[in-house]
């Protein structure tokens, strides 16, 4: 058992002073306000429930600082798709688990891993043909974080369209065969299994039900209405938006995240809603791209819980998703406070998306997972605590704790320099 005192804590009811909070076995077993005790571990700063990054797409952070020329997202993707081709196992592990440790020193202590890069580069599976998800899987246990591996169903190159190039990795042939293949994965005490549609481009919409049937009431996540030429395809080839093709196929609930959802139409919003389907904005990469911005505030209005994911890794910075939610809003409306600083701490710990919805509180009986974060930095010193969360950045984060485990102390990750560890991931990539 432990107890550790934080200065502030970030409550149900609001921030409050000189906590205890008493750790057993990985999960809270009291929250009290107290002076603190010899013994106490101290927390800095402001204790805030640890971060869920609802998606990821871990190989992308190989693409940071050499993708941000002009072109559009298809240009982009193809720069994407060269590094995707240089992946193997081993690499992929490398990259992921040092992306994993980057987002720990950020405060994340789940990520949902969106996963598509399934095979070998000519389409062929491996021996084992989960090897990259176990590699993923592995990385994300070291750098001591919990993961949902999110094994996304990838069919077509496009409506109508095969896969073809480096593509052909992604892809298992038929819904079947990636049915098979993701059965074949067992949940363990650090990882979940779900499953995701890569969107109504790469699944057929009569391959959609055998999708949502695998799944199994599992975390489902679907990347919706990203770029506006999603919306117009999917109208040419059956008549209907990309959130009416999934709704018609069984496929959104209380268990589906639609990810970005930046081109929903007035009545995709209100299907969302009804659904109470979960929505993944991330801010910071829909930016970087041009996607737009998306109506954040009128999905949440209208029933969708909000979550935010870093996908590209553009930046970790779970802060910075959560502020840019309130500034694009600002942006788009001309309004300030669209969002209250605890709508932000909501989505930034949306762990039920991913299906660990014992976590994301600091509350008795959830999974002790706690992130301090300084408030005498340059960046956050006189912010009031209830302010914070718009005034402080990822380097602010000095402590993380995950299922009652200390990964980040001091700023400074258990499993050392992660800077040269993202270094010797990345290089290889682009020699």
């Amino acid at each position: 058992m432990s107890t550790f005192f934080a200065e502030h804590a970030w409550l149900d009811g609001g921030v409050t002073p000189s906590m205890r909070i008493t750790v057993h076995s990985g999960r809270i077993a009291a929250v009290a306000a107290a002076a603190r005790q010899p013994g106490d571990v101290p927390l800095p700063g402001l204790v805030l429930p640890g971060f869920a990054n609802t998606h990821s797409h871990a190989f992308h952070r190989a693409l940071r600082g050499r993708t941000h020329e002009a072109g559009t997202f298809w240009t982009w993707r193809d720069r994407m798709y060269a590094v995707a081709a240089r992946l193997d196992p081993d690499r992929y592990f490398a990259l992921a688990r040092a992306t994993y440790c980057e987002m720990a020193l950020a405060g994340v202590t789940a990520v949902g891993e969106f996963h598509y890069l399934h095979h070998a580069p000519d389409g062929r599976p491996y021996g084992d043909p989960n090897v990259m998800g176990h590699a993923l899987r592995t990385a994300a246990r070291e750098a001591g974080i919990r993961l949902t591996l999110l094994d996304a169903c990838y069919l077509a190159g496009g409506i109508g369209e095969p896969l073809d190039g480096v593509a052909r990795r992604f892809g298992d042939g038929t819904a079947s065969a990636w049915a098979a293949r993701v059965g074949a994965l067992r949940a363990d005490e650090y990882s979940q299994i779900g499953a995701a549609i890569h969107s109504v481009r790469a699944v057929p919409r009569e391959a959609l039900p055998e999708v949502v049937e695998a799944a199994g009431g599992r975390p489902l996540h679907v990347h919706v209405s990203e770029q506006p030429a999603e919306n117009e395809q999917c109208l040419a080839a059956y008549g209907v938006t990309p959130t009416q093709l999934l709704a018609d196929a069984g496929a959104l609930g209380v268990q589906t995240t639609a990810v970005h959802a930046t081109h929903v139409t007035d009545a995709d919003i209100a299907v969302l809603g009804g659904a109470a389907s979960s929505v993944s904005i991330c801010p910071t990469t829909e930016r970087d791209l041009g996607d737009g911005i998306g109506p954040a505030r009128q999905l949440l209005d209208a029933g969708s819980p909000l979550t935010l994911g870093s996908d590209q890794h553009a930046m970790i910075d779970p802060f910075e998703e959560a502020r840019a939610l309130e500034m694009h809003e600002r942006l788009a409306t001309g309004r300030r406070g669209r969002f209250a600083p605890a709508q932000l701490v909501e989505a930034l710990t949306g762990h039920h998306a991913l299906g660990w919805p014992d976590a994301g509180r600091i509350a008795v009986g959830q999974r002790a997972d706690l992130v301090a974060v300084r408030l005498d930095s340059v960046r956050t010193v006189g912010a009031a605590p209830a302010q914070a969360m718009l005034a402080a950045s990822a380097a602010d984060v000095d402590t993380v704790i995950v299922d009652g485990r200390m990964i980040v102390s001091g700023g400074r990750h258990v499993l050392g320099d992660i800077g040269a560890q993202l270094q010797a991931a990345i290089t290889p990539l682009w020699e």
